[in-house]
């Protein structure tokens, strides 16, 4: 029988939590209140990247090129991101992979990091990115989704991010639209 006590008394205590909880809720007279919304973006595909603007032509071919520097033994991805900063200059970097796994990073970031230490005062205006086997686009990780926003948020302009692979490339005029939900302190 005290079994059964015991029963009804651990109902009986999650009820009151159930009801204390719900109680917590802000009510409508006839329902619970919530909004749906829809996220839509807009952003640019070119089946063929021969189609588009010369500069972001050469600016992928960078970042296919960049991928023959990439230390990938482990999962060989070779990534490769390249930058045209507002003064016409443009760097690339790669990725570069780690036996400590958790060490290695992805060539967006390597060529952030770099940019954002040796030239934070002449805005990027465009990354773009390839991969090695290009069988497909390559995109941005979360992490370094994060960052280009980072660094839009401090240079206070946005940069116009080039996805490649496969002969094609899709292409946002902001990071922002990659990561919407962006964390911010």
């Amino acid at each position: 029988m005290s079994g059964y006590r015991s029963n009804l008394k651990d109902n009986h205590i999650f009820l009151f939590l159930v009801k204390y909880l719900l109680s917590l809720r802000v009510k409508t007279p006839l329902s619970w209140t919530f909004m749906k919304r829809n996220l839509e973006i807009s952003y640019e595909h070119y089946d063929n990247t021969a189609d588009m603007e010369v500069v972001d032509q050469v600016l992928i071919s960078e970042a296919e090129n960049a991928t023959e520097k990439a230390n990938a033994p482990y999962s060989n991805f070779k990534v490769g991101a390249a930058v045209r900063l507002r003064s016409g200059r443009t760097f690339h970097a790669s990725n570069f992979e780690s036996e400590v796994y958790p060490a290695g990073l992805c060539a967006e970031r390597s060529l952030l990091f770099y940019i954002e230490s040796n030239y934070a005062n002449d805005p990027i205006e465009a990354l773009a990115i390839a991969s090695n086997p290009s069988e497909r686009e390559c995109y941005p990780c979360g992490q370094c989704r994060q960052v280009i926003v980072d660094v839009e948020r401090r240079q206070q302009s946005p940069i116009r991010v080039i996805m490649s692979g496969a002969g094609s490339a899709t292409v946002v005029d902001s990071a922002e639209k990659l990561l919407p939900f962006t964390f911010k302190l």
